[in-house]
């Protein structure tokens, strides 16, 4: 870690603010921001979109400084945050751009996966978000549910409509074929 001290969130509830609370974030930007720069881009569609998405999730962990309880409960917090973000992004913006390869291959999806990411990324983001956390983070329903904030069962419908659309989707790009 690069003469970084491991601080916990005990750690971090007892020290002062400081020194201490920066290398807190900056611990915390390091451990998330690949997995949360991922679920940005692929609500937003849009790389820059989704580093300004990033950058305010972690400015938000920086004003709020909220008690965590373990780490599990800070990931979560960190990715409701950033949904949020999102959400409020697609709303304000309300626009679609396109994918460059450049852009796809720095999330890291490899071109022969292109198709597929591209279906993803078409389907509405209360489907994306469930899918992404279910399928890359390896969430359960329920943990999706907590994160989210909405049931069990919705999410549980949310990953069998997101399924669906997708099979459609890529059924058609097979069938255009």
């Amino acid at each position: 870690m690069d003469g970084f001290e491991v601080i916990t969130i005990e750690k971090r509830k007892t020290q002062s603010i400081g020194d201490t609370e920066q290398r807190y974030v900056e611990l915390a930007v390091e451990r998330h921001s690949k997995m949360l720069f991922r679920i940005c881009f692929s609500l937003l569609n849009n790389y820059d979109d989704a580093e300004d998405a990033l950058q305010d999730t972690f400015i938000r962990l920086m004003t709020k400084a909220p008690q965590f309880r373990d780490d599990e409960h800070e990931k979560a917090w960190l990715i409701r945050v950033a949904t949020n973000i999102c959400k409020n992004m697609l709303r304000f913006n309300r626009r679609r751009s396109s994918l460059s390869l450049d852009e796809i291959r720095e999330v890291g999806i490899s071109e022969s996966d292109t198709e597929i990411f591209d279906a993803i990324t078409a389907l509405p983001p209360k489907y994306k978000i469930v899918m992404d956390l279910h399928y890359i983070e390896g969430y359960t329903a329920s943990e999706i549910s907590q994160i989210i904030g909405v049931n069990a069962d919705a999410v549980r419908k949310r990953l069998q409509n997101g399924r669906n659309k997708l099979k459609a989707e890529l059924e058609n790009l097979n069938y255009d074929e």
